[in-house]
């Protein structure tokens, strides 16, 4: 009788989940719904004229999160609670919904996939990439999603409606990684053709290319409330540049080794830089300096991942384990091991510090609580 009692009691809390993630799931085809009508009626209005380019970001927005304070993220007593054979191959990037508790993940089997959390529970798949699926971003609204891969070709996809909804073919060479600016009209992209570009997403056209680099572009992405993006490159470098004249504004120099990842801190103040030698260094961006440098060990350092507070990092290792590390305190918190191959990507979740997700060459991605 307790058994069966349990067995209902989990039944109705996985029927009213279900039932909560369909109705966010029909806000999502609202939205995109929504997306489709302005379309529509730019093109009408607009009759054989091309679409109207979006406008550039304003430089007079601040970040709300410039002087906010939150709690570090309580990492020493992490564990491993959750981990999902979710695909067929490495997993090389995951990314948080902006709006509900689902987490997307890229993979080296061709597709990328969305899964609910905390149960791992696969909400969409997506597949149309004929090479390896490197990067994955969700849209500020939740209602859109871009994808990079070996195919040279970049994928924006429509959630409600699980299709591509188009394909940027502008890059020569495999795509890496690419990220939305936050107030929506613009994505970022980065290839190993050693360029940038920034697409505008009312017409779908490359506005902009940034080069500079003189090796391949691994990794793109916005400064917070900004029109600044941010490039790690193999050439050892990473890299701030204006969106608005593709112009670079200011080169870090300081890695011995090709550059696989850089991140801002939710404040935009700090950029962590991560290198295949298993360094990670931090920069002030205000004063142009590096303030502190982190050796993980003789494995690459593949991506890390700021707290909340930007007062803890989260490092994702080729020697299959996530290292933590607290940046006043200037010191390792944990290892954090689970994985059986290397770990490629890894990220707090946004909303709370709450729990830890990680992406592995293992084919597994784990959530950490």
């Amino acid at each position: 009788m307790k058994e069966k009692m349990l067995m209902r009691l989990e039944r109705d809390r996985f029927l009213a989940k279900s039932a909560s993630m369909q109705k966010q799931l029909a806000q999502l085809q609202m939205d995109s719904n929504e997306d489709d009508l302005n379309s529509k009626g730019l093109a009408e209005n607009s009759k054989n004229k091309s679409p109207h380019q979006a406008p550039w970001p304003s430089e007079d927005r601040t970040n709300p999160y410039v002087n906010s304070s939150f709690e570090a993220a309580r990492v020493s007593d992490l564990k491993k609670t959750q981990q999902f054979k979710g695909h067929n191959g490495a997993i090389s990037r995951i990314a948080f919904h902006p709006k509900i508790p689902v987490v997307a993940t890229a993979c080296d089997d061709h597709t990328w996939k969305m899964w609910s959390m905390p149960e791992g529970q696969l909400v969409l798949s997506g597949e149309g990439h004929t090479d390896w699926v490197s990067g994955v971003a969700f849209h500020p609204r939740g209602s859109l999603v871009a994808t990079t891969s070996g195919d040279s070709t970049v994928k924006i996809w429509d959630v409600a409606k699980e299709r591509c909804k188009h394909t940027l073919t502008d890059h020569c060479q495999p795509t890496w990684a690419c990220a939305f600016h936050d107030l929506g009209d613009f994505l970022v992209t980065s290839s190993m053709d050693q360029t940038a570009k920034a697409f505008d997403l009312q017409t779908m056209k490359c506005r902009q290319t940034f080069r500079g680099h003189v090796d391949s572009v691994n990794f793109v992405a916005f400064q917070p409330s900004s029109s600044t993006v941010l490039t790690a490159s193999g050439d050892k470098t990473v890299s701030l540049w204006d969106l608005r004249t593709g112009l670079c504004v200011q080169t870090f120099y300081g890695h011995a080794n090709a550059c696989n990842q850089a991140v801002f801190s939710m404040q935009g103040d700090s950029v962590a830089s991560c290198d295949s030698d298993g360094i990670v260094k931090l920069w002030d961006v205000r004063v142009v300096s590096e303030y502190l440098q982190i050796d993980t060990g003789q494995h690459p350092a593949n991506a890390c991942s700021f707290d909340r507070s930007g007062k803890v990092l989260a490092i994702a290792s080729g020697d299959a384990s996530i290292k933590t590390f607290n940046i006043d305190e200037r010191a390792f918190i944990a290892n954090l091991e689970g994985h059986e191959d290397s770990v490629q990507d890894v990220a707090f979740e946004p909303n709370s510090n709450k729990y830890l997700v990680s992406a592995s060459s293992d084919a597994t991605f784990a959530m950490w609580q």
